[in-house]
């Protein structure tokens, strides 16, 4: 189980998996009485989905809020993200040249120390993001969406190898069931991508039958969950506070579960 690191450190001390509250207000006032509330949670990652903010296509005003972001968060690591509408986020009038030109002017002001972008955009783009990234400290998180279904495992295996393949240091993939055997495929894609890739993984299921992967999803190899701070950024999101009680639970009864294997 792999989790993910800055500056060579774990996240949360290496415990998994770390929770991350998404960042959704379209304004800077909005987003200033989100962190408010959700700092007081203490979660281990923050996600600023800026696909949802108004001014998402001035990058001097969203590095701007980047920069007062990180500063409210005290150290917390923050993830990057526009997620584009053909993966389930916000429409907004950015292009993908237009969001990777935004990723650039954000890695070049080291305002954050993840970014996430889709696999979706192509392998040239993965790549000016990838290096823009890197050259400025930052870790690269290469996603794949699908909020109509969940494919085969052979096509969610090929995803998070995809991810590997083309330099990013973590892979994520987030699916929705259409029954409960697609949660057991994205959980089982999730364990087998676990043992055969070196970089960590994030994975979910979404919406109310995929709530088991957002809370047992760790045992199979995810090493972030997300948890509502606020506001949700996407279905089947589980309050911070009832997930990292509902973890808390898995965790000692894996836990009991495993001692007991050794004994006998």
């Amino acid at each position: 189980m792999k989790p993910l690191l800055v500056n060579g450190s774990p996240i949360a001390g290496g415990r998994l998996p770390a929770i991350c509250a998404p960042l959704v207000g379209p304004t800077p006032e909005a987003i200033e009485a989100e962190l408010a509330v959700i700092m007081q949670k203490s979660p281990d990652v923050l996600e600023w989905r800026v696909d949802h903010f108004a001014e998402v296509a001035n990058a001097d005003v969203v590095v701007d809020v980047a920069r007062r972001i990180q500063a409210a968060a005290r150290g917390t690591p923050l993830i990057f993200t526009r997620r584009s509408g053909r993966e389930g986020g916000a429409q907004t009038s950015l292009t993908d040249e237009q969001a990777a030109a935004l990723y650039e002017a954000l890695c070049a002001a080291r305002c954050a120390q993840f970014v996430d972008w889709e696999l979706s955009g192509g392998s040239a783009s993965v790549a000016r993001v990838r290096a823009a990234a890197h050259a400025n400290g930052i870790a690269l998180i290469a996603s794949f969406h699908d909020f109509r279904a969940t494919p085969a495992t052979s096509v969610l295996l090929d995803k998070f190898a995809q991810a590997a393949r083309e330099g990013a240091d973590v892979a994520k993939i987030a699916v929705m069931p259409n029954d409960p055997r697609d949660v057991l495929t994205l959980l089982d894609a999730t364990w087998q991508a676990s043992r055969s890739l070196d970089i960590p993984l994030i994975s979910m299921s979404m919406g109310p039958l995929g709530v088991v992967s957002r809370i047992a999803g760790f045992l199979y190899g995810s090493a972030l969950t997300f948890g509502v701070g606020m506001d949700s950024s996407a279905p089947g999101q589980i309050a911070i506070d009832e997930l990292r009680t509902s973890l808390e639970t898995m965790r000692r009864a894996s836990g009991a579960v495993a001692a007991g294997r050794s004994k006998s």
